[in-house]
Formats: C-alpha cells, structure tokens, sequence
C-alpha cells in the first residue's frame, strides 16, 4: 500500500513526536518564566514579557523559523571567528526547530498561566505566608496544584496546535514526516496517499494527546466539581 515506505514514515513520526515534546518543555519553562515577568512587582519585567508576548504572537511560525535558522546561523558564523573558531558552524535543524517552536509557544503559555494564576484567590497564598510558608512553599503547594488545573484547557490547546505547527520544520531540512511523506511523494508520484498516511500520523498524536490530557483534567479535578455543588 505504501510501497515499502511505512517504516521511513514510522521514522519521521518518532521524529515529529521528538520535536514537539522538546519544545513543549522549552515551551513551559519560558511560559512560566513569562507569567512570573508580567505579575512581579518590576516595571521592567512587566514590559519585557509584553514585549515578547505582543511580538511573538503577531508574526507567522514560518516567518520566526527562517529567521531563526538562517538568521541564527549568520549571527552564529559571524561571531566564531571572535572566539577563536575558523571552521563553519552549522546548526542543526532540530535544536533550531526545537527552539523556534518553543520560543513562539513559550509566548502563548505565558497567558496561559499567568490567567491560570489569577484566578486563584489571592488569599489563599496570603494565608500560606501568615503560616509561615516560604514562597516557594507557597508556589510549590497552594498556588501550582491550583494553576495547573486552571491551565490545562489553555495548555491542551497550545499542545494539540504545537504538534500540527511541528510540520514546519521540514522547511529547514529536518527529516520529519512532512519530509518522508514529501521524498516518498516525489519517488512514487503519489502525494495524495503519503500526505494522507502524514495527516494519519498526526491526527493519531493528537488523538492519543486528547485521550491523556482528559485523563489528566478528570484526574485534576477530583472532588472540586463537588464541592462546588
């Protein structure tokens, strides 16, 4: 059926799926460092996080990739010879992809959590600090059991949006299964079956994404709907 091409597939699937929960991690990390900017107390932070959020949200993916690989690439080469390094540095498209998607969502998480945050009740933490918890304290038991319930909806979204924008890394060379589906495509002469077979491998990670992250929600949400009653 797929003339032999299945396993190349399966390949670029594990690849996809690679790329997607690196940057989902790069994602959260930058996402929480974002909401921690925009609610200190410093001006600065403050409007260094809208800057990045506002930024980054207003231009296309394809655009921040190039810009990332091609423009990263020729800061990169550029500054080499300053440290002592003759040879040509060549990025690799999956850090660069890596970081890219990660960046862009990293953007999109930080509302995300920073809404999720909000809407815990300020008292609660002001009740952890009168007794006596530290801040992390306070961030570790009271406030992220909370913002990570609150956050899923938002997450699960920026998650099922972040696997379907992984096909943008094939642009920059990365053998992802856009990439297989595309060479098995040009062998054969039968892009519809191969794109088919890619659309299949990504509605199966979002599928199965779907299945954990209501899991996740039921899980989460334990005892709270009935308490509400």
């Amino acid at each position: 059926m797929l003339h032999g091409y299945l396993p190349s597939l399966l390949d670029g699937l594990r690849l996809t799926l690679g790329v997607a929960l690196a940057s989902l991690a790069v994602a959260v990390l930058l996402g929480l460092a974002g909401a921690a900017a925009k609610l200190s107390h410093s001006a600065f932070w403050r409007r260094s996080a809208t800057v990045y959020t506002t930024l980054i949200r207003g231009v296309p993916d394809l655009v921040l990739m190039l810009l990332v690989f091609y423009g990263g690439q020729l800061a990169v080469n550029e500054l080499a010879p300053q440290l002592g390094i003759d040879d040509y540095v060549d990025i690799d498209p999956f850090v660069a992809g890596v970081a890219t998607l990660g960046f862009i969502f990293g953007a999109y998480l930080t509302e995300t959590f920073r809404g999720a945050i909000l809407a815990i009740p300020h008292g609660q933490a002001e009740a952890g600090r009168a007794f006596g918890m530290t801040p992390l304290q306070v961030f570790r038991r009271i406030v992220l059991p909370q913002m990570l319930r609150l956050a899923l909806p938002g997450f699960a979204n920026n998650w099922l949006v972040l696997v379907k924008s992984t096909a943008l890394v094939s642009v920059i060379g990365l053998t992802d299964m856009m990439q297989k589906a595309g060479q098995a495509a040009g062998a054969t002469r039968e892009p519809f079956t191969f794109y088919l077979a890619a659309a299949a491998g990504y509605l199966l990670i979002t599928s199965v994404s779907g299945v954990v992250l209501r899991a996740l929600g039921k899980r989460w949400s334990a005892g709270v709907k009935a308490a509400q009653l």
